[in-house]
């Protein structure tokens, strides 16, 4: 059997004077290495998609985290220049792929940017410059580190019991690798609070009526995914999500010809 394959949706970025649809390495990584699954990447637009005829194609969806923001438009809130980077090309095939995966129980994981635009997507909101909020911790990246000190595992989160990721990592505390300046504020009514930081910052998620593997996390599993354990097993599981959907697909042959 080949390997499945999972949509990567792309950011927008500009080198040398040219627009690039791009994904960093890590996730890519982390796609193949760990849960052992393909991956597409799928370029970023405004308008002009068949969100179905791109889920077609695969059996997951990887929503990778981003140096931008979602939009806060798009949760009912005013932009403000602070409030940035955005994308917006980034948030048009990122939402509607969200949602319809959801629907069609096509397996989903989504990570730091992702996590927030499943929130978004499904009806929540999110709060900017947390770390500005009396309570909540600095969870930006430190100052001065390399890119593996960047993503250094050294904050705690808590697990809830009887959760998604529970069954995943078990429940309590884990050590995970959280960078990031936003966060969750309005749970979206279709997600569960699946883990917090010590602080109370929402830090992962799960759908609450999804038929599939459907979880969002704030932290970065997908860095250290081959040589840290909660990482690996996290990833893992998306991976199995990902096979047992391909295994349950129709081959094209055959779909082919029912129609």
């Amino acid at each position: 059997m080949t390997k499945p394959i999972v949509a990567i949706p792309a950011d927008i970025r500009s080198f040398d004077g040219a627009t690039w649809h791009a994904v960093q390495h890590q996730y890519v990584r982390a796609a193949l290495n760990a849960a052992g699954v393909m991956a597409f990447i799928i370029p970023a637009f405004e308008a002009g998609y068949d969100t179905d005829a791109i889920l077609d194609r695969v059996d997951g969806l990887l929503v990778s985290g981003s140096a931008s923001n979602v939009h806060p438009s798009l949760y009912g809130a005013e932009a403000s220049e602070r409030d940035g980077p955005f994308d917006p090309a980034r948030d048009a095939t990122s939402l509607p792929l969200i949602r319809r995966a959801i629907d069609r129980a096509i397996p989903l994981l989504a990570i730091c940017r992702g996590i927030q635009e499943l929130n978004v997507a499904l009806g929540g909101s999110l709060a900017s410059e947390i770390h500005e909020q009396p309570g909540i911790w600095d969870h930006r990246r430190p100052d001065g580190v390399d890119r593996d000190g960047m993503y250094a595992v050294r904050q705690s989160v808590y697990v809830k019991e009887g959760s998604c990721i529970a069954s995943i990592l078990g429940p309590g505390e884990i050590r995970v690798n959280s960078l990031h300046r936003q966060a969750i504020a309005r749970t979206a009514p279709r997600l569960q609070v699946e883990a917090i930081a010590e602080d109370g910052t929402v830090e992962a998620v799960s759908v609450i009526d999804a038929k599939a593997f459907a979880v969002g996390v704030q932290w970065h599993p997908e860095y250290w995914a081959e040589t840290d354990k909660p990482s690996n097993q996290l990833f893992e599981a998306f991976g199995d999500a990902v096979h047992a959907y391909a295994a349950g697909k129709l081959p094209v042959t055959s779909a082919q010809a029912i129609v």
